[in-house]
């Protein structure tokens, strides 16, 4: 399963240029988009409730991504609109870091504006894993993949872009797998993330 990626080849685009590539794409009649996403770490400079969970002051991390429920339900109904079906698998390795922890509350918003979520246990695909991890990857239907790239800091810096139809095919496949292992969102939510704790801050 996603043997030929590390071999696959692309064009790397900065934050900017990838995102106006993902949107041309999204707008010109592809049918779904699926995202795997694998990193434990990472930072989201600009999201006000980030910044809160980061600063250690979860109630308010908490009460400000609720602030993007519309904002979640008005992307949910441009898909809709487009005729895209979009998936979204989310990788999660134990004991949960902080950040995962923050992003599931994140995520339960997005479910409940209609995303299609589920979430796989990191163990589950120990031997997928045996010599590099799943990518961390957004596929756009037949037509175009992004590997999303991020700094030493963990923030977002742009993207590996690739075209390769046979490539794109095989890491979609590879995705069919894993998001059929996956758990329903909320099941999972409830027995692995309510009964937590408040996290640590980021450091």
């Amino acid at each position: 399963m996603f043997d030929s990626f590390p071999r696959g080849s692309f064009t790397r685009l900065d934050r900017p240029h990838y995102h106006e590539e993902y949107y041309r794409v999204l707008r010109s009649g592809i049918r779904r988009l699926d995202k795997l996403e694998r990193g434990q770490h990472f930072k989201e400079r600009g999201f006000a409730s980030w910044e809160a969970f980061a600063a250690g002051r979860w109630d308010e991390a908490l009460s400000l991504m609720c602030e993007r429920r519309d904002t979640y339900a008005q992307q949910v109904a441009e898909m809709d609109r487009l005729g895209v079906v979009q998936r979204r698998l989310r990788v999660v390795e134990f004991p949960v870091t902080p950040y995962v922890q923050w992003e599931l509350h994140v995520l339960r918003l997005r479910v409940g504006a209609g995303d299609r979520i589920r979430v796989l246990d990191a163990g589950t695909i120990a031997d997928v894993e045996m010599h590099r991890d799943v990518p961390e990857v957004v596929i756009l239907g037949d037509v175009a993949m992004f590997e999303v790239q991020y700094d030493a800091d963990g923030n977002a810096a742009g993207a590996n872009h690739f075209t390769d139809p046979d490539l794109i095919a095989e890491t979609s496949a590879g995705f069919e797998e894993l998001y059929a292992l996956g758990e329903e969102y909320e099941r999972f939510f409830a027995r692995e993330i309510a009964p937590l704790p408040p996290p640590a801050a980021t450091p």
